[in-house]
């Protein structure tokens, strides 16, 4: 969904294919706190299986962590993923990160099912939230600031990624995108708390 202004601004939310599979990998293997930002687990819960066995000849959890840490930094500057292409069954892309590469060989099923599971309820959340005028907060947002200095608002480009998170917030990777949980719209009063600082440092 794009949201646009005549002064030039614009703002879009979506969320990410590339991102839902990392977040799967991500609670699959219990790396609780891994990465920058730290999101929370999915929401449904993911069912764990204990990597150290799958990884114990290519480091074992510590490196499994830091190779998803690494990829998952990739994924926050662009969530397209166009550097670190999944491409089953070798996924070469990952040949420097084998640790991960093995969760991904014996994960990548069940990881594609259930982030395709979560596109479609993301799009059904999309059609509530056009049909309800929630989808219209991050534009008054933009409207209310404007309205508080007393002129148009600059050019800029704001890019929303929702994600199934458990945890309702968000977290600002600058220059100009957010990771939120897909929930978190659904308390006005918190998603302005977490998205109007930023809106205000754009604006």
């Amino acid at each position: 969904m794009e949201h646009t202004g005549s002064s030039g601004w614009r703002i879009s939310s979506d969320t990410s294919a590339q991102m839902l599979m990392a977040l799967y990998f991500h609670d699959v293997a219990g790396l609780d706190g891994a990465g920058f930002p730290a999101v929370s687990a999915a929401e449904p819960w993911v069912r764990r299986a204990d990597p150290r066995q799958l990884t114990a000849h290519v480091g074992g959890p510590p490196a499994l962590r830091r190779e998803w840490e690494q990829w998952w930094s990739l994924l926050v500057q662009d969530d397209t993923g166009e550097a670190t292409v999944l491409e089953p069954p070798a996924f070469s892309a990952f040949d420097g990160s084998p640790a991960l590469q093995k969760v991904m060989q014996a994960h990548y099923g069940a990881a594609t099912t259930w982030a395709r599971e979560r596109r479609s309820e993301y799009r059904r959340l999309e059609q509530e939230r056009e049909a309800s005028g929630r989808a219209k907060l991050i534009s008054q947002l933009v409207q209310d600031r404007e309205m508080e200095l007393g002129r148009d608002a600059r050019q800029f480009d704001l890019k929303l990624i929702e994600l199934p998170l458990r945890e309702a917030r968000a977290w600002f990777v600058e220059p100009n995108r957010m990771i939120l949980s897909q929930k978190l719209i659904d308390d006005e009063a918190g998603y302005r708390s977490f998205v109007q600082p930023v809106v205000e440092l754009l604006v």
